[in-house]
């Protein structure tokens, strides 16, 4: 999953982050880091790629990829045949997300359920 926002800043440069699975999140910051040199300034600042890649757990995974499809917990528990309160908890992190609830989650939203392993 990718999860783009852009939030412009008042320096006239754009904030980018993104959203992406765990286990091709050091690739992906490699790729970014080599954008960016290709499109350095020479003397320009650059920050890394592991420090604009947030830390990614199944829970906000799962929060993201429900509200880029614009679901509302009760039509994502009612998708998967869950309880809405068990969405939540598992967006928070209260409640581990089992392979079959991963497996409910990726068909129902899209996506590989090892996103939300």
């Amino acid at each position: 999953m990718l999860e783009l926002t852009r939030t412009p800043l008042t320096d006239g440069m754009v904030c980018l982050t993104i959203n992406v699975p765990r286990e091709k999140a050091d690739g992906i910051a490699a790729a970014v880091e080599g954008i960016l040199r290709l499109v350095e300034t020479p003397g320009e600042a650059t920050v890394p790629a592991v420090e604009v890649l947030p830390d990614m757990t199944p829970g906000k995974v799962l929060r993201g990829a429900r509200g880029l499809r614009g679901l509302t917990q009760e039509q994502l528990a009612q998708a998967v045949g869950a309880q809405k309160s068990h969405i939540s908890e598992m967006e928070r992190e209260v409640r581990p997300i089992g392979l079959g609830m991963a497996q409910r989650l990726g068909k129902a939203l899209a996506m590989p359920h090892k996103s939300f392993l």
